[in-house]
């Protein structure tokens, strides 16, 4: 069918005309490359050359292919019309290149010109025929394909291989099979290539049926006995989710190898079989399979998941055997195991001991003293990787932003965002959210929602983030807003998105509307009410003084009620001083929980306003038998990146003096004086202690070091780890009034922006 010409002589041969040519030319020069005669001088330079490149063709044919390696289409095209106007072959070897070309470049149309020129020849050639099923394959023209494949006259196993690979590895995995039960049937036994290829491709459970039926043929032919398509079998079954089928194959091989068994340990991780991952990894052993680092980095992981300390211990011990502990690929599970073992310090030696840590390694360090509420030294891990000139990852960034929300250290935090935008990662989404994040919790609400608008498509998570910033920052109206905006883009809200809604009604009174979402939850959302979301509606009664209802709502909860369902109805019940219903909260409370020292306090606070004081003294007494102590307040306050903390009475801050002189100055400005600190405690309590008691609060201490050591135009910004109490929040108050300064105070519960005497919670909080 095709006529082509083929010539095998060597144009280096001694008798070769090049040489003779070579030979006559008198100018050639020494070292002189650019005058180093092209094929074509060559061509022109002796007639006798000319007759025999016109008869053999091989310069022609070697400069053919290498216009097709460089891709060089037009240049081709040229050439050819040339070689044809000269009566010059194109040998196979050409027509590969030229095939080959035009599948790299998917030149389909160049590709079929060539293959209409064979057409016109008369003689067959199965080594060309081979090359344009694969330039159709390689084009993705896979019609023209099998059309091609049926017509051939001398298919052999390179020719089934070839479609049937491109079908598999274009994903169509159905034709790629059809192909192979045709061959069967054909009488043709397929080759172990084919069948590599065909079982790689099975990665989904629905292929599990088809899965089974090509083992089943493997079994019939007698190839499953090789190792190599054992292993791969085992695998194969392993990506289809039939973990007790990929146990079954390889427990036939005759000689197991670490890979069928790390396939089978991940397939057990990824399915949270843990423990079975553990015996297979014993079993391994007995057994005298090899062991190699990423064995030991997936039997780590399994340890980490089931926080088995004594069995990663062991598995620890035999890398440091192996001389395997230096490796990054064992160092860092180490380092994850130990995080989540909540073995911190041997975590750090684990990393220490990485020859080489790569920023995964360091990601799982830092993660671990997040975990470990050292965010100070998680910080100081960052600065170490950024003078090493580490490689850093969204992991990095995202750990840290949450590390930086925890000290509330914006300057930190604002340096950080900046370097991520320089190296391209805040555009990872978790980062983005935990940057938000980062933002509220060091009270920049508009900083939070600059970084959120300049998220091209936000997600769930970052949707989310923005809206809890909000409500934590008493913002209702513009987190309620936010949500409509979430459902405009298509976004759908998941479970933490309505904790931050209904955390937003409960700040701001919005009973109706928080009832509202709770309901609509399921039917609406799709998103199944929990406890947590159960525990904010009452809370959201409980602060409306709407007792009744949240002691019902707890009465016929789906759950049982858990302690924070009864906290949010005592918190209810001290702000409206209902001692009845406190009374059933605290009995709740202590039978869930008898060591919780603030509900003492409270119902002692709770009886003595009421005048009850035997009852009050109990709660004192049970508080002194259980040596309880009130929960310590500490407040603190960032100056110039140093952070400053106060706690009651605090007097071993190097200003001491001053900050006590600023707080007297300030009493002494109020207008009502002393009275200013008369609040309805002080009708039971003994005021003139209690005036003293309270300029030693420890919020008050961070409010006058701010006052003394921050610029008039800066906001003071102090953080608190409890909940503001009534007297320092109206302090605070005055505070904005007599000096003219903005505070915010973000205590337990909220973020308070207090201005002009006025608090962005409405003294709702």
């Amino acid at each position: 069918m095709y006529s082509i010409t083929c010539q095998c002589s060597s144009v280096l041969s001694n008798s070769s005309p090049v040489v003779v040519a070579n030979d006559k030319i008198n100018n050639v020069r020494h070292a002189n490359f650019a005058q180093i005669p092209s094929w074509v001088s060559l061509k022109s330079s002796h007639s006798s050359l000319k007759t025999n490149q016109n008869k053999n063709g091989q310069v022609e044919n070697l400069h053919l292919i290498s216009l097709t390696k460089q891709g060089k289409v037009r240049e081709v095209h040229e050439f050819i019309e040339r070689m044809d106007r000269e009566g010059i072959s194109i040998n196979p070897q050409s027509y590969e290149s030229l095939f080959k070309m035009c599948g790299t470049l998917r030149a389909l149309s160049d590709g079929k010109l060539l293959h209409n020129r064979l057409k016109r020849m008369s003689n067959n050639n199965n080594f060309v025929d081979n090359c344009i099923l694969q330039m159709y394959c390689d084009c993705k023209s896979f019609t023209t394909a099998e059309k091609f494949f049926d017509e051939m006259v001398d298919r052999d196993l390179f020719s089934w291989a070839t479609i049937i690979c491109a079908y598999t590895k274009e994903g169509h995995i159905d034709d790629a099979v059809r192909l192979l039960l045709r061959m069967l049937d054909l009488g043709i036994i397929p080759n172990s290539s084919i069948f590599s290829t065909l079982i790689m491709s099975f990665a989904d459970p629905s292929m599990l049926d088809i899965a089974k039926q090509l083992h089943s043929q493997l079994i019939r032919i007698g190839f499953a006995a090789d190792i190599s398509i054992e292993t791969l079998i085992s695998n194969m079954y392993v990506k289809c989710g039939w973990l007790d089928g990929a146990e079954v194959a390889l427990n036939k091989m005759t000689r197991k190898n670490a890979v069928a068994c790390t396939g089978l340990m991940v397939g057990y991780t990824q399915a949270a079989r843990h423990s079975d991952a553990l015996l297979l990894f014993a079993k391994m052993i007995n057994e005298g399979v090899e062991l190699d680092e990423f064995v030991f980095s997936i039997v780590l992981k399994a340890c980490a998941a089931l926080g088995d300390l004594f069995t990663g211990r062991q598995i620890h011990s035999y890398c440091i055997k192996l001389g395997l502990e230096s490796e990054v690929s064992v160092g860092t599970p180490l380092v994850d195991f130990y995080v989540k073992c909540t073995r911190f310090e041997a975590a750090r030696r684990a990393f220490e001991s990485i020859f080489e840590p790569n920023d995964f390694s360091w990601s799982a360090l830092i993660a671990g003293y997040c975990q470990s509420g050292r965010f100070d030294m998680a910080l100081e891990v960052f600065k170490t990787i950024r003078s090493k000139g580490v490689l850093l990852n969204s992991f990095i960034y995202t750990n840290i932003f949450q590390a930086c929300s925890a000290v509330s250290d914006l300057i930190s935090g604002s340096q950080i965002h900046a370097d991520a935008i320089k190296k391209g990662l805040v555009a990872y989404l978790s980062g983005e959210s935990a940057m938000i994040t980062m933002y509220s919790k060091c009270g920049k609400v508009d900083n939070a929602h600059q970084a959120f608008s300049t998220i091209v498509k936000p997600d769930t998570v970052a949707w989310t983030a923005i809206i809890c910033a909000h409500a934590y920052h008493g913002k209702a109206s513009e987190a309620l807003t936010l949500f409509k905006e979430m459902q405009r883009s298509g976004v759908r809200p998941n479970e933490v998105t309505f904790i931050g809604l209904l955390n937003a009604c409960s700040h701001s009174g919005l009973v109706k509307e928080g009832k509202q979402f709770l309901d609509s939850m399921s039917d609406k959302y799709g998103v199944n009410p929990t406890i947590d979301h159960y525990n904010c509606m009452i809370d959201i009664y409980s602060r409306a003084g709407l007792l009744q209802e949240a002691h019902e709502m707890i009465r016929s909860l789906p759950f049982e009620p858990d302690v924070t369902s009864w906290k949010c109805l005592l918190g209810g019940s001290w702000s409206h001083q209902n001692l009845e219903i406190g009374m059933i909260a605290a009995e709740n409370i202590f039978r869930l929980d008898p060591l919780d020292s603030a509900t003492y306090v409270i119902m002692f606070n709770l009886c003595a306003l009421a005048g009850k004081w035997d009852e009050a003294a109990q709660f004192r007494k049970m508080m002194a038998e259980r040596n309880l102590r009130k929960e310590v307040s500490c407040s603190w306050i960032i100056v110039k990146g140093e952070v400053h903390r106060f706690v009651v009475g605090d007097r071993h801050h190097p200003q001491t003096e001053q900050i006590y002189s600023k707080l007297k100055e300030l009493n002494l400005s109020f207008k009502r004086g002393e009275d200013c600190l008369l609040n309805d405690e002080d009708a039971v309590f003994d005021f003139t202690e209690r005036k003293e008691q309270l300029l030693d609060h420890s919020e008050r201490l961070a409010i006058a070091y701010g006052l003394i050591c921050t610029t008039a135009e800066t906001p003071i910004l102090v953080f608190k780890n409890t909940r503001s109490c009534k007297d320092c929040h109206d302090f605070a108050k005055r505070v904005s009034i007599v000096t003219g300064r903005e505070l915010v105070v973000r205590d337990a519960k909220r973020f308070h922006h207090i201005s002009s005497g006025e608090c962005s919670c409405s003294d709702y909080w």
